[in-house]
C-alpha cells in the first residue's frame, strides 16, 4: 500500500464462512459515511494474538484502493485499519 491511512473505524462486512483452506471470505464491506466497497481480491489473511484473544487481518481490494480489514474473534466485531492508493 502507498500512502496509507491509519484508521480505527467499525465497519460491516458481508462475509461468507465455510470450510476448507479459506473457512471466512469477506465479500464487501459498508464504511460509516454508508459507501460500499466490493471486495474484488483477497491479498493476504492471517491470525494474530492480540493478549488472549485472536485478530484475523485481511489485505484486500476493490480494485481502486488497497484495504486492512480485522475481524475479532471474541467480540466477533469488523474494522477496517489501513487504507491506501493502489499505486
Amino acid at each position: 500500500m502507498n500512502d496509507e491511512l491509519f484508521l480505527n473505524e467499525r465497519i460491516d462486512v458481508l462475509a461468507k464462512f465455510g470450510t476448507g483452506l479459506n473457512p471466512c471470505v469477506p465479500i464487501k464491506f459498508r464504511r460509516k459515511t454508508g459507501r460500499e466497497v466490493v471486495i474484488t481480491e483477497i491479498g493476504l489473511r492471517h491470525p494474530t494474538n492480540d493478549g488472549r484473544k485472536t485478530m484475523h487481518i485481511f489485505d484486500v481490494t476493490d480494485g481502486q484502493a488497497d484495504y486492512r480489514i480485522e475481524l475479532d474473534s471474541e467480540r466477533l466485531t469488523w474494522r477496517l485499519t489501513r487504507e491506501g492508493d493502489r499505486t
